[in-house]
């Protein structure tokens, strides 16, 4: 019998809370101006060069649609435009964008931005704006409405602070009501997908889903945020993989929440934790076989993924009956793995 896909909506609901039930509800997202997002590249254009970068604030628009507008005005094919992570629609971000525009140096003319976008910045640099070249995101949030026990509140954001959160996948990873998700079940039941890019979208959601799994599994046994016998640790933006025996148990990196033990993106190789880790690791994916095995029989290369998320610059303030927060992610984590941890969420208008 086919394993079932999961029911993801459940499934998030389902993921423990590291620092317990919220203390306040709230409303989120009540206008894209409630959720603003800035990128940290952790670089600057050079100044010259064949690729023309450009700085757009978009609200209400898409990272593709953007990247769309600028290839039509400056009559490139859309394939000549790049970025470095995809930005919501439901928001107000500054995001770059890289063109390929070889020939010569100056700074072509735009017109003017249809509504909703806006050119902060052009600048030329040498190379190309690659997907995964980023550091961060700064992120300025408007919870309204808080109701709830604003003493508790400031103390649970205290210590998120000092403690992090678990750096759960959010949601949007899996698509429209879980749409991706329910895809990659059904690809791994033998269902043809041609299309690279949708392929890769329905795998990411399923090695996603997995690593919440394992994830949601450490924090309900209290060892999300530190190293158990046999864990792989990495270090907050890094790509490096190390055995724990490498750290004492006084490195101070442990303490300020700048290396943290990881979890599993499931597929083909890598490296493998070993002790109770790794045995909890194993229990947690041999309730998903259908899934592991897919991704092994599609050939996936698996990979790590720290299961602490430092906030970096945490810093908060009350306006009447409104929470205003913000602070820095590194890239590929989810804002909304800091929100879970800090409110319920309302719908506009809901009661």
């Amino acid at each position: 019998m086919a394993e079932s896909a999961p029911d993801l909506a459940q499934a998030w609901l389902d993921l423990p809370r590291a620092h317990g039930e919220p203390p306040v509800a709230a409303e989120v997202r009540a206008a894209p101006e409630d959720f603003g997002v800035r990128e940290d590249l952790g670089m600057e254009p050079e100044g010259a060069g064949e690729h023309l970068w450009v700085l757009l604030r978009k609200t209400g628009w898409n990272t593709a649609d953007a990247g769309q507008w600028l290839a039509s005005v400056l009559e490139r094919p859309p394939r000549d435009v790049s970025w470095a992570g995809l930005k919501d629609r439901q928001a107000v971000t500054e995001q770059w964008f890289g063109v390929h525009m070889p020939g010569p140096q100056t700074l072509p003319p735009l017109p003017e931005a249809p509504g909703g976008l806006e050119v902060l910045r052009m600048a030329r640099h040498p190379r190309k704006l690659r997907t995964g070249m980023l550091r961060g995101n700064w992120f300025r949030l408007r919870l309204r409405e808080v109701d709830g026990d604003w003493s508790r509140l400031g103390q649970r954001l205290v210590r998120m602070a000092h403690d992090g959160v678990p750096n759960y996948f959010g949601d949007q990873r899996f698509g429209r009501d879980g749409g991706n998700l329910d895809a990659a079940w059904r690809m791994f039941d033998g269902m043809p997908v041609r299309n690279r890019h949708r392929r890769g979208l329905f795998l990411s959601a399923a090695r996603s889903f997995l690593f919440n799994q394992v994830l949601a599994e450490r924090v309900a046994r209290g060892t999300w945020d530190h190293a158990v016998d046999g864990d792989l640790m990495t270090f907050t933006g890094s790509g490096s993989i190390f055995p724990m025996a490498r750290l004492t148990a006084g490195d101070p990196r442990l303490a300020i929440a700048d290396v943290h033990p990881s979890g599993p993106m499931p597929g083909v190789g890598g490296q493998v934790p070993t002790g109770s880790a790794g045995e909890l690791e194993n229990a947690v994916l041999a309730q998903w076989p259908q899934a592991t095995a897919g991704l092994q029989k599609l050939k996936v290369d698996a990979s790590r993924r720290a299961l602490r998320l430092p906030l970096r610059e945490l810093h908060w303030r009350r306006d009447d009956d409104a929470l205003v927060l913000g602070f820095w992610l590194p890239a590929g984590a989810y804002a909304t793995a800091v929100l879970r941890e800090l409110c319920h969420q309302r719908e506009r208008n809901s009661t």
